[in-house]
């Protein structure tokens, strides 16, 4: 049974590992490493912070909330947790994730070796495939986690593995201070969406554990953590491992040079011009199946919200459609136009995360967690506003004298302060 119970935690870590581990995950590290290049230690912890240690939290947000982000929500207020999910499902579904996972195959899996291939032709095939492998949906974390996910893994650890070996420490110096450098990682962080997914995946791994016969909260939690922890751990030596390739890269490449290219050099140098092959496979099975899994949840969130009056297949359909038509614009222009809506949606994903971890246990009202969203929401939408030329020099003056400001978590403090203001006015009312 114990045998049982721990091949059960690999797959499902395996999963989850594979299902973060997406387009922006191998293509972001290496680009900030050389951005920062000496600074690199800085810039994978801010990085990690956002990759790894968030979401982590984000699975552990929901399991203590129930079994799915709609159980999170709740503990808000309903109707804000279903707007909430909505724009967290459109974000990491058919608007920005989903087709960033097809358009970096098509930039670094086969672009180099077929110059002259259709970038649609190219899209339309990812997913086909895609939409395979999601509409056997129960089937979906046993796929990932026993067959695709090891052999990405192994490829991965290789070209980690070559790089320290080969790694001359040519570092090309930046202006970069260390604090610099950890925004760097730490704001770059928000473009793998990874916080975000983690309340939508939770929901997939918590159905993964129920299928495998863990029913009871405690069993589902144990086995739920644990495969978070072993793709946290995954998570972590990859990522400073990709930021170090990067940062020694330096010398080679200018830092304005495109993501998908640095990382295709970085494999050639260090795998030599079979490296190119083996990351062709490689951003195929990553950007698989992240793309497999986000549509999964895309299919199940939709269906589920209109009470299967469009069907789970109808919507995994529509998705794909969506997604192929919009991976055609290519890798840089998805992060381009993503930046504004994540800068948005991130510290209000995170507000939610972080209060309902560290306080879900005490503090049951709604009250306080309304208004710790409310005030990230107001700071978030200012950046918003801003970053589509609708700036408001008076308001933007008072921000910047909001503690944290200067780090761009200008919403840290108020949303605390609104937090306990309104935990406190509501134990007032409590005790009349």
């Amino acid at each position: 049974m114990k045998d049982k119970r721990i091949n059960h935690i690999i797959t499902i870590g395996f999963a989850l590992f594979a299902m973060f581990f997406g387009a922006g995950n191998l293509l972001l590290p290496p680009f900030i490493g050389l951005q920062v290049s000496d600074s690199w230690v800085w810039t994978t912890i801010g990085f990690m912070i956002t990759t790894v240690i968030l979401p982590f939290l984000g699975i552990i947000s929901v399991v203590l909330s129930g079994d799915n982000f709609t159980d999170l929500g709740k503990r808000v207020n309903k109707n804000v947790g279903v707007v909430l999910g909505i724009v967290i499902m459109l974000g990491i579904g058919p608007l920005i994730a989903i087709p960033r996972t097809a358009a970096t195959t098509f930039e670094i899996g086969i672009l180099p070796h077929f110059p002259n291939f259709s970038p649609i032709i190219a899209s339309i095939i990812f997913f086909i495939v895609t939409g395979f492998f999601a509409l056997s949906s129960s089937k979906v974390v046993d796929l990932i986690g026993n067959y695709l996910t090891p052999f990405l893994i192994l490829i991965l650890l290789g070209l980690i593995v070559m790089g320290l070996i080969n790694s001359t420490d040519d570092h090309f110096v930046t202006r970069y201070t260390n604090i610099d450098s950890f925004l760097v990682g730490f704001q770059e962080g928000y473009q793998t969406l990874d916080v975000l997914a983690s309340v939508i995946f939770a929901g997939i791994i918590v159905s993964a554990a129920k299928l495998k016969g863990y029913h009871t909260t405690r069993q589902k939690n144990e086995i739920v953590i644990a495969a978070g922890l072993l793709a946290a751990l995954f998570l972590l030596f990859i990522y400073g491992g990709l930021v170090y390739l990067g940062a020694t890269s330096g010398n080679e490449w200018s830092v304005n040079t495109k993501r998908a290219p640095l990382l295709l050099q970085i494999s050639i140098s260090h795998l030599g011009v079979n490296g190119t092959y083996a990351m062709a496979v490689c951003i195929a099975l990553a950007c698989l199946t992240t793309a497999v899994a986000l549509t999964s949840a895309v299919g199940s969130f939709f269906s589920e919200l209109v009470n299967h009056k469009v069907g789970y297949r109808t919507i995994v359909i529509a998705c794909c459609v969506v997604s192929c038509v919009l991976s055609i614009t290519g890798v840089d222009n998805i992060i381009t136009y993503a930046y504004p809506f994540l800068s948005f949606i991130y510290p209000i994903v995170i507000t939610l995360v972080l209060y309902v971890v560290f306080f879900g246990r005490i503090i049951k009202t709604t009250g306080p967690y309304m208004g710790a969203l409310l005030a990230t929401s107001l700071i978030s939408f200012v950046g918003l506003i801003n970053s589509f030329g609708f700036s408001t020099p008076a308001l933007n003056q008072f921000i910047k004298k909001i503690p944290l400001a200067t780090y761009d978590l200008a919403w840290v403090v108020p949303s605390f302060v609104l937090f306990i203001l309104l935990f406190l006015v509501e134990r007032r009312r409590e005790k009349r």
